[in-house]
């Protein structure tokens, strides 16, 4: 017998019992529509012409972790790495510029990039993509950055630090990337192939290569909070004062510059205690040429990707725990055909909201019980074979006998 298939190495499975999964999906879902987002979904995979433009050819997304193919036709097609540049597409693309700004949109979807995987980290791995596309006001900074803190706090999740750090926009940006330029060329060593091509291509991706002695040098490179420009250090001003009237608590970074191309202004991330590759919970900032880059005219945005996968690692470290979700109503019958009588209550109480199951593995009457009891039914209903039916609730020792037509 050939040997069972197992998922691709890099990949996992969600199954039913997997309740703190569900937990965290749940909750995402109920905070988004109390915050004003609204669900959107993107193909799995797009034209590599769109993440090449926009996260940049000197990103490690780009230069080494893109899933790239070519399709019967010849097209070369990308397994969906982020979320956000395929969510700008679809701005641009359906119009959305013509709806009442910012769109404030989420998606919930895998998302692939070829690395070395490990603990909390996958080759498809789910994120949470939060998006508002419309507006340059600081005030919408500070509310997507004040989502994640709710949604940490709701999920019990206390041990982590926001990093915080403004890297300008496209008039005064080029200044700094120029001191950087030439504070990199006068030291050399530091100057591998990695870092190379990083300075040859977008040179505040340097910051981003993880080499602890470049790192160390970098400490005292030039930092571009001391380049920023009039309105951009007005804008960043405005969204620390409106995370300090939220109450949410940050430390700057001055060489946190994130791993893509298109950021602008504002950037953050959110870190746990670990001191490795799953320290990372969440990262995001502002990308006001994004939406421009794939097409349509300027436009103002912010967002942030969170992955899943590192989000539970904080939860089970911090001992956060969830139950099943307990069942409305098990219907248990005495004899196999007595299925027939109850499925019309079946369908009743279903259309009425509550959840109900039954046995579909021949259980005798003892197994149908114990079966009910594993689902934390609330109520179990038994028919007998002669016609009565008895109620019987959680907690209510005594059994209420009628008949079945009576349900």
């Amino acid at each position: 017998m050939s040997p069972p298939f197992q998922a691709p190495r890099g990949t996992h499975d969600v199954l039913p019992d997997d309740h703190l999964w569900w937990r965290v999906i749940r909750t995402i879902e109920e905070q988004c529509a109390q915050y004003g987002w609204s669900r959107v979904l993107t193909p799995g995979f797009e034209d590599t012409g769109l993440f090449q433009r926009t996260a940049g050819e000197a990103s490690d997304v780009v230069h080494k972790e893109m899933y790239t193919f070519r399709d019967r036709s010849g097209r070369s097609l990308t397994l969906r790495p982020e979320a956000t540049a395929p969510i700008a597409r679809a701005y641009v693309e359906h119009g959305l510029a013509r709806e009442p700004q910012p769109v404030k949109a989420y998606t919930i979807a895998p998302m692939y990039r070829y690395s070395r995987p490990g603990r909390g980290r996958y080759r498809e791995h789910w994120q949470l993509s939060l998006e508002a596309i419309g507006s340059a006001d600081p005030a919408v900074d500070a509310e997507v950055i004040q989502f994640y803190v709710e949604l940490l706090r709701r999920l019990g999740v206390s041990e982590w630090e926001l990093r915080l750090n403004s890297i300008g926009d496209a008039n005064c940006r080029p200044r700094y990337a120029a001191r950087l330029a030439e504070w990199l060329d006068a030291r050399p060593e530091l100057l591998d192939a990695e870092v190379a091509h990083k300075r040859s291509t977008s040179v505040l991706q340097v910051f981003d290569v993880k080499n602890e002695r470049l790192q160390a040098a970098l400490a005292e490179a030039p930092k571009i909070g001391h380049s920023l420009c009039g309105a951009c250090r007005e804008h960043f001003d405005a969204v620390r004062a409106h995370l300090d009237a939220y109450g949410v608590p940050y430390v700057l970074d001055p060489v946190l510059v994130r791993g893509l191309d298109y950021y602008t202004r504002t950037t953050f991330e959110f870190v746990g205690p670990e001191a490795n590759v799953n320290s990372t919970l969440c990262g995001g900032g502002r990308y006001d040429g994004l939406v421009e880059a794939v097409g349509g005219p300027p436009t103002p945005g912010i967002g942030f990707g969170a992955g899943l996968e590192r989000l539970l690692l904080a939860m089970r470290r911090e001992g956060t725990t969830a139950d099943a979700p307990r069942l409305d109503v098990f219907v248990a019958f005495e004899a196999p055909e007595l299925r027939l009588r109850l499925l019309p209550a079946i369908a009743r109480w279903r259309a009425e909201g509550r959840s109900v199951d039954t046995d579909y593995a021949g259980r005798s009457m003892r197994g149908q019980l114990t079966q009910a009891q594993r689902l934390g039914a609330e109520t179990v209903v038994v028919a007998r074979r002669d016609g009565a039916y008895e109620v019987r609730r959680r907690g209510q020792p005594d059994r209420v006998v009628g008949d079945l037509a009576e349900i």
